[in-house]
């Protein structure tokens, strides 16, 4: 199975997700885990599996004015490290210039603050809509992973959990039936 993980994130916490679900997919097969910032559209043609994630920014996927807030936070407070590219273009930028018809599974994941989804809102269900208007059948429901504040860290277990979700999601695709998608 070819399984592509692609992620964007700020601080680094949804590259940790990121990292962890590949490592929970990997036992079926080859896993790719990129930032989106390294992922060509053409890479998506042929995945048995494609799962998508980033962070939450007020209530969806990042904007352009979001990604510069979080850059700009990162330069006045020494303790946090920016991720390479976070002020480039994200996951809505990359839906944007994604065409639509493609087939296949996907996944979507986000990360975000553990409160109520109508505080926080969810990345992970923005994405799982792209994922279906550009052609994708959804292998699984838009799953959160938790971080204890905006800025991080995770949240204890999540890793664990993100490594577990990875499995469970190749443990689905190699249920799923040929041509499905």
């Amino acid at each position: 199975m070819d399984v592509l993980v692609i992620y964007e994130s700020m601080y680094g916490n949804t590259h940790q997700v990121a990292e962890a679900i590949g490592d929970g997919l990997g036992a079926v097969g080859d896993v790719l885990v990129a930032s989106v910032h390294d992922v060509e559209a053409h890479a998506l043609e042929g995945c048995a599996l494609l799962v998508v994630g980033g962070p939450t920014h007020v209530h969806g996927m990042s904007r352009p004015s979001s990604r510069t807030a979080a850059v700009a936070a990162a330069a006045d407070d020494d303790d946090l490290v920016i991720e390479p590219d976070a002020a480039g273009p994200g996951l809505r930028e990359f839906f944007g210039e994604l065409r639509r018809g493609l087939t296949g599974q996907a996944a979507a994941f986000d990360t975000r603050v553990d409160k109520s989804v109508m505080l926080t809102g969810s990345a992970a269900k923005g994405i799982a809509k792209q994922l279906r208007k550009h052609g994708f059948d959804l292998a699984a429901d838009p799953e959160s992973f938790f971080v204890e504040d905006s800025d991080g860290p995770l949240a204890s277990g999540e890793l664990e959990r993100a490594r577990a979700w990875g499995a469970t999601l190749a443990r689905m695709v190699e249920r799923a039936p040929e041509g499905s998608g």
